[in-house]
């Protein structure tokens, strides 16, 4: 079989025979890269691998011939991937993990495979299976219908599940898989098409639902091409830091629900546990009258979140303050302190600012702007803001309070933990009854308000 070089974009995917300095489909610098691989076999030698379902020829069909049937899901048995998934899992679905290492992934696909009462594959290309049954026992859950396999052709492994045709299919990791139609070493680009594309071809024709784990880059993104994110149904992101026990699964595309909604889990030593009401873990139900700390009622999809703000604003003592957020975003604080000096006339520009918020999650709700003023506003003046109080609010350029969406149901949760006071933008806020939520609502136009009403 004859042998030949091409050259890859590691950003979108194209190939190009020979190397090119900007890439011509996604303008990006600098980012082809040279592999050696095969010449490309027919589809027909393709299907020889393993046995390719029995389904009727597709023909072009006018759309008001098409039924619109409703979509099956199986229940994942985990509600919180249920809710990131849309309602459910959908038959012959393929579903992108990704994550940093150590986050949790493969604990995560291997409880889903012991808790589904279905017959399930769990390919692992890292891990032998004497570790596998090591972290199944320390998950404590078992299914007599999940099957181990080691191995990294991906040819094998789609010959094995058609036979042993299960409901569920795992992978771990897609950057260990070889395909024998491709020269190249695992995790290369054309290895990782190659790879993803054969398991999107079975899942299709299979209606098996297949899971994939996919390794980050450094810089945050999924490793491989950007085709990979294409081809497959859903892509899911585990984010969290490894010193703290809080886990979010974040939606970062769905063909089949939404992609606005987070599942969190909290680790322990029995592996990931779902937490069903995050805010009474996310807030310390202790006030102990100290300054620079504001509870924020932020909304993540559809799940409304109480989140504790951490504000320190001391001298500084080097030429240049310093500014540091952590899960918040650097720029939209420098904004913030911005509107704080011109608005109110506080003086940030000779003090190291400290945000952080609490639990370590990361938020990018501007509801969270409200709450992150008044906890800088209570450092620098060292008021203590009573824990009783929520704030739920995006502030303008102009220092004006701007309505958030969904603002009932964030009132309702603040109420529903027994927070006595809550403070809304005034506008489109004034239908608002307080005795049908059990809390009072309290509404502000601008920051001088905030300043005014809770600091005097």
């Amino acid at each position: 079989m004859k042998v030949k070089s091409s050259f890859f974009c590691s950003n979108c995917g194209s190939e190009s025979p020979k190397w090119i300095g900007k890439c011509p489909s996604c303008g990006e610098w600098n980012t082809y890269h040279e592999e050696i691989i095969e010449k490309q076999v027919s589809s027909a030698e393709k299907e020889k691998v393993w046995k390719k379902a029995t389904k009727e020829k597709p023909i072009p069909k006018k759309l008001e011939e098409v039924s619109p049937l409703s979509t099956l899901r199986l229940d994942t048995q985990d509600q919180e991937l249920n809710r990131v998934l849309g309602g459910g899992l959908v038959a012959g679905s393929i579903i992108l993990v990704g994550g940093q290492p150590g986050i949790g992934k493969s604990t995560l696909l291997l409880q889903l495979a012991l808790r589904l009462n279905k017959k399930s594959l769990y390919v692992s290309g890292e891990e032998s299976e004497e570790q596998i049954k090591m972290r199944a026992d320390r998950v404590g859950c078992s299914n007599p219908s999940c099957y181990i396999y080691t191995e990294v052709n991906v040819s094998k492994i789609l010959k094995e599940a058609a036979l042993l045709e299960p409901d569920l299919v795992i992978i771990d990791s897609v950057q260990t898989l070889v395909s024998p139609f491709i020269d190249s070493a695992p995790g290369s680009i054309s290895q990782i098409r190659e790879c993803t594309a054969e398991l999107q071809r079975f899942a299709k024709e299979t209606n098996i639902p297949v899971f994939i784990i996919g390794h980050i880059t450094k810089e945050g993104g999924i490793a491989g091409p950007k085709l990979l994110e294409h081809i497959v149904d859903v892509v899911l992101q585990f984010e969290g830091d490894q010193h703290y026990a809080y886990r979010i699964l974040r939606t970062l595309k769905n063909r089949f629900g939404s992609t606005d909604e987070i599942g969190i889990y909290a680790m322990d030593a029995q592996g990931l546990q779902e937490i069903a009401n995050p805010s009474e873990l996310l807030v310390s139900p202790d006030d102990y009258h100290l300054s620079g700390s504001a509870v924020a009622a932020s909304l993540e999809g559809l799940r409304p979140l109480l989140i504790e703000t951490q504000a320190l604003v001391s001298p500084a003592v080097y030429g240049t303050p310093q500014r540091s957020a952590t899960g918040f975003d650097l720029r939209r604080l420098a904004m913030l302190l911005a509107v704080l000096e011109k608005r109110c006339g506080l003086a940030f520009g000779n003090q190291d600012v400290f945000l952080n918020i609490a639990g370590g999650i990361r938020v990018s709700d501007p509801s969270i702007d409200l709450a992150v003023v008044t906890a800088l506003i209570s450092s620098l003046q060292d008021i203590h803001v009573s824990k009783k109080m929520c704030f739920a609010g995006e502030v303008g350029l102009a220092g004006e309070i701007r309505p958030v969406s969904r603002i009932e149901q964030r009132i309702q949760e603040a109420g529903r933990l027994g927070f006595e006071t809550i403070y809304v933008a005034k506008q489109k806020s004034g239908g608002i009854e307080s005795k049908k939520f059990g809390i009072e609502v309290r509404t502000l136009t601008k920051v001088e308000d905030l300043l005014r009403e809770i600091f005097g």
